[in-house]
């Protein structure tokens, strides 16, 4: 199977078998792109492997912390926070 998706860097895809990866870079005329894998791995492709994987596109990950290699609880701040609070950035601290 050959998928038809022209990709941009920025772009994200899911393979069949779950993994997510965006598009980080594309040389055109080496015919490569290098793409990353949400858990951080990057990896460089030819246009005719990418042509040959099955994919599709999907939105950005709205959970970052796959390629830092970081657990949720490790953030350091709270994501789920919906008014501001001053404890969040301790650098606001230093004068």
């Amino acid at each position: 199977m050959t998928n038809n998706f022209h990709p941009q860097v920025g772009d994200w895809y899911q393979s069949i078998n779950g993994d997510k990866f965006e598009i980080v870079a594309k040389e055109e005329q080496e015919s490569m792109l290098e793409i990353q894998h949400f858990d951080g791995a990057i990896e460089e492709i030819d246009i005719d492997s990418w042509k040959e994987m099955e994919v599709r596109p999907i939105e950005a990950p709205e959970d970052w912390s796959g390629s830092l290699d970081i657990q949720r609880e490790d953030y350091g701040v709270d994501l789920e926070l919906t008014a501001p609070n001053d404890d969040i950035n301790p650098l606001d601290k230093i004068e």
